[in-house]
Order: C-alpha cells, then structure tokens, then sequence
C-alpha cells in the first residue's frame, strides 16, 4: 500500500489549483493573473529542463520569451510548497546545493530551453481531480480511487 506523503508546508490553491511530479515533468495548472477565466498549463521536464506554457486551448503564454515566464515560477513556487525543495530538485535532475529560496532560484539552476508539448493531458487530469469535488459524501469506494489508502490503514 502506498503511503500518501502530505504537503511539506500549506499552499493556497487560488494562483496554483493542480501541481504535480509526474510523467517524467513538474506541471500543473496556473491561474491567470487577469482573466479569471484563464488558466495556463506549465511544465518543467526532468533531466533536459525544457519547459513550457500554454492556456488550456495551447496558446502560447505571451510572458514565455525565451525564459520561464511567471506562471512556471509560481508553479515552481507551489511545487516547493508542496513536496519540498530536496524532492523537486531530484526529480528534476538539478543540482541545489545548500537548497534553494524559492521558484525564481530553482529555475535560475535551470538549463533548458523553451519547447512545446500539448497541455492536453495535464488540463484533463485537472479536470478529473476537479470532478471528485462534485461527488456527494459517501462511505461507498469508488473503483478508480483505490489505489488510495484507506483512512484506518496502518503503515
């Protein structure tokens, strides 16, 4: 069974709703900072360092010139919050020395190059997250949650 590690510190979810490690890239959702609307879908691939941002409809991010635009550096920001600097730098693949003060240094270590991917999948998996806050309170199990572990398990 696997144990679900809790956030290293607490995290607002209204800039960054959905933050991630997984399928080989830190990503997740940010929130735009004037449509409310609009949400950007960041990433950070391990090992290469590439990066991208793009609206839920893949448009481009207008702030993504060459180097990491703000949204990544909130999702970066958020993913610190979230799983810790040591856990997000191995990922990854970064060095962080002594350890790192916020998103803006973590990808200042970094040395990748602007690349596009679709924000399909992660938009979707977003979505998904989203649709369990609609279910109504139940004790019944639902069969794609159970690889989740049960609230009386012991470690």
């Amino acid at each position: 069974m696997l144990a679900v590690v809790p956030p290293a510190r607490p995290r607002k979810l209204a800039k960054v709703p959905f933050v991630e490690l997984a399928d080989g890239r830190l990503q997740g959702v940010v929130s735009s900072g004037s449509d409310i609307e609009r949400v950007y879908v960041s990433s950070i691939s391990a090992g290469t360092h590439a990066y991208q941002c793009s609206t839920n409809n893949n448009r481009p991010c207008g702030g993504l010139r060459g180097a990491p635009c703000k949204h990544l550096q909130a999702l970066t920001d958020e993913a610190l919050l979230q799983y810790g600097g040591a856990r997000v730098a191995r990922y990854l693949r970064v060095d962080i020395g002594d350890g790192v003060a916020g998103g803006a240094d973590l990808l200042a270590r970094l040395d990748g190059q602007p690349e596009p991917a679709s924000a399909a999948m992660v938009f979707s998996r977003f979505l998904r997250h989203l649709s369990y806050l609609e279910l109504a309170g139940s004790t019944i199990a639902l069969p794609e949650l159970q690889w989740f572990p049960g609230t009386g398990a012991t470690r």
